[in-house]
C-alpha cells in the first residue's frame, strides 16, 4: 500500500494537472466561440458564391475554363488538415486514419501525392514515408485569410503546370460541439456533382441574365474568388472543429482528474485514519504496560 506521503505526492500532482486541463478547456473555448462566429458568417457567402458560379456553368454549354474541364488522371494530390498540437481527443487520429484509407483506395488509379496541414499531419506522412509534394504548419494558431491565398496559389500553380491533375481535400467539419464529420471534397478541378444545376433550379426560378462585360469575363475574375474563399471555409471548418474537440478532451480530463482526486483524497484519509488509530492502540498499551510494571 502506498504511503500518505506518496499519496500525498500524488494529490498534488494532480491538482497541477487539473489546473492545467482547465485553463486549456477554458482557452479553446475562447477559440471556438471566435471560430464559430467566422464558420457561420462565411458558409452563407460561399455558398451564394457557389450558386452564381453554377448558373454561369450552366447557362450556356460554350463556357469552357481550365479548372472545369476533366483531364486524364495520372498525378493526384490529396490535402489532408490536421492540427500542429495534440490533446484534442481523437481529432488527429480520425482524420489520419481517413487519408490511410483513401490513399488505399485511390492510389491504384493515379500516382498519389500528400500535401499535409498541421504539424501532426506532416509528421505522420513524413514518417510513414509517403510522397509529400508540399507542406504547411503552423497556421490554425494565427488563422487568416492570406494563409488560404498562399494555399490556393500553389495548388494553382501545379495544377496549370500539370504537375497534377485533381486536388481532393480532407477534413474535419464542424457540426456541434460534440460531433466532427470527415469531408472529402474535389477541389480541382471543379466537381461536376458540386456545381450541378439540380439543386440550385429547385429553389431558384429559371431567369435569363445579360452579362456585362462577358460571361467569360465574369466567370475569369469569379473563380480565383471561388477558390479562395472555399480553402477558407475549409480552413476554418477544421480549425473549428479541432477547438471543438480539445474543449470536450479537455473537460473530459478535468473530470476525470476530479475523480481520481476524490479517490485518492478517500484513501489517503482512510490511510490517515488508520495510522492515527494505530498510534493511539501502542500509547495505550504503553500505559497499561507501566500499570502492570509498576
Amino acid at each position: 500500500m502506498a504511503t500518505l506521503r506518496e499519496i500525498r505526492r500524488r494529490i498534488a500532482g494532480i491538482k497541477s494537472t487539473e489546473k492545467i486541463t482547465k485553463a486549456m478547456k477554458m482557452v479553446a473555448a475562447a477559440k471556438l466561440r471566435r471560430f464559430q462566429e467566422a464558420i457561420f458568417a462565411t458558409r452563407p457567402y460561399a455558398k451564394r458564391m457557389q450558386g452564381v458560379l453554377t448558373r454561369l456553368l450552366n447557362e450556356t454549354s460554350t463556357l469552357t475554363h481550365p479548372f472545369i474541364e476533366q483531364r486524364p488522371l495520372r498525378r493526384a494530390a490529396l490535402v489532408v488538415l490536421a492540427s500542429d498540437r495534440g490533446l484534442c481527443g481523437a481529432f488527429n487520429s480520425t482524420i489520419i486514419r481517413a487519408a490511410v484509407d483513401y490513399y488505399q483506395r485511390h492510389s491504384n488509379d493515379a500516382e498519389l501525392l500528400i500535401i499535409p496541414i498541421g504539424k501532426k499531419a506532416v509528421d505522420f506522412f513524413t514518417k510513414q514515408g509517403y510522397t509529400i509534394l508540399s507542406s504547411y504548419t503552423h497556421i490554425v494558431d494565427s488563422l487568416q485569410f492570406h494563409h488560404a491565398q498562399r494555399i490556393v496559389d500553389e495548388l494553382v500553380s501545379y495544377y496549370t503546370k500539370e504537375t497534377i491533375d485533381r486536388v481532393d481535400i480532407l477534413y474535419n467539419e464542424f457540426k456541434s460541439v460534440i460531433q466532427q464529420q470527415v469531408v472529402v471534397e474535389q477541389f480541382l478541378p471543379f466537381s461536376t456533382t458540386i456545381l450541378s444545376q439540380q439543386a440550385y433550379a429547385r429553389k431558384t426560378p429559371p431567369t435569363h441574365y445579360i452579362y456585362e462585360p462577358s460571361q467569360i469575363g465574369i466567370l475569369t475574375a469569379l473563380i480565383p474568388r471561388y477558390l479562395n474563399y472555399q480553402m477558407w471555409r475549409i480552413l476554418l471548418e477544421s480549425a473549428t472543429a479541432e477547438q471543438a474537440a480539445r474543449m470536450t478532451a479537455m473537460n473530459n480530463a478535468t473530470e476525470n482528474a476530479t475523480e481520481l482526486l476524490e479517490e485518492l483524497t478517500l484513501t489517503y484519509n482512510k490511510a490517515r485514519q488508520a495510522g492515527i488509530t494505530k498510534e493511539l492502540l501502542e500509547i495505550v498499551s504503553g500505559a497499561e504496560a507501566l500499570k502492570k510494571a509498576g
